[in-house]
């Protein structure tokens, strides 16, 4: 099993009560491969520009990940910059820089093309959809996305939405899609929109999975103190989809163990800024964490 992920390769700066840090790697996908690559291969589609450096791309690839799939631009790396205060739930964006974004054409290498496991991370629609026209037959295809695109992209959104079997969305999303305020109603809304599971993102507050005739709910793994948030919400989708690729099944077990991982890794992920605390994540590191958060969610 591998795993295809499609976002973005960033340079972030990002400022917290605990500290600053400038130009560190990010983007979603990034954080994503940093959770999914202990339980599979994984491949990222996305694109860098000159200024990126290489100590970066030599670390993605240390960590089995392959860039076979990662363009080159002579414009600069998406960039992004953003502060979080109190209670750090929400980020403040101060600048953003597309850069190579805003020609990027995504291209699958051709090996990576029959991937079993696919995530779109949140991107332009339009975009995610260009990739899977590239893709043989995933077994599983999920999809992230965000507000911006709700708003200016909600055509080829619903489109996509159509083809995928599980859609994430964080709950303030969730709401702005369906123009529901219950988070139940909205995650029925969402999958009357076409796919066979609704993950809800909830933060600090944990999640919400809705597949129809169950749901789901667990609580997020408590930590001592959020860092940085940023690509919790990847890192959590990264351990998700990691632990179903490795399981090779998306029956209901899977899916409540799945959550579990995803939920684990996320709690590593705000431990630190960027990939300080995933970069060095081990299996058994999360598995430990995992067996400590089954005992304190079962009753």
């Amino acid at each position: 099993m591998s795993i295809l992920v499609l976002g973005t390769v960033a340079l972030d700066t990002v400022r917290t009560p605990y500290g600053e840090r400038k130009k560190i790697l990010g983007g979603s996908a990034s954080h994503f491969a940093m959770s999914a690559r202990l339980f599979s291969r994984v491949n990222i589609v996305s694109v860098v520009g000159s200024d990126f450096p290489q100590r970066h791309l030599d670390f993605l690839r240390g960590k089995n990940i392959s860039l076979a799939s990662l363009s080159r631009s002579p414009e600069k790396t998406f960039a992004w910059e953003g502060e979080y205060r109190g209670d750090l739930d929400t980020a403040r964006t101060l600048r953003t820089e597309l850069g190579a974004l805003v020609t990027f054409k995504p291209q699958v290498f051709a090996r990576e093309r029959g991937a079993s496991h696919v995530f779109l991370a949140n991107i332009d629609p339009d975009l995610q959809q260009a990739v899977l026209r590239q893709l043989r037959r995933p077994a599983l295809i999920a999809m992230d996305s965000m507000d911006y695109w709700i708003r200016h992209k909600r055509a080829s959104l619903l489109r996509l939405m159509k083809r995928v079997d599980i859609f994430m969305a964080n709950d303030q999303e969730a709401r702005s899609l369906t123009g529901e305020d219950s988070l139940v109603a909205a995650a029925r809304g969402l999958r009357a929109l076409g796919p066979k599971l609704i993950l809800v993102k909830k933060g600090q507050h944990g999640s919400l999975m809705y597949g129809g005739s169950f749901f789901i709910v667990l609580p997020a793994y408590p930590v001592a103190a959020v860092i940085d948030p940023t690509g919790a919400g990847d890192t959590f989708a990264g351990g998700f989809m990691g632990y179903l690729a490795q399981a090779g099944s998306c029956g209901g077990g899977a899916l409540k163990k799945a959550l579990v991982w995803g939920t684990v890794a996320a709690s590593f992920n705000v431990e630190g800024f960027g990939l300080e605390r995933t970069a060095t994540l081990t299996k058994k590191a999360l598995q430990a964490r995992a067996t400590a958060f089954r005992r304190q969610v079962s009753f």
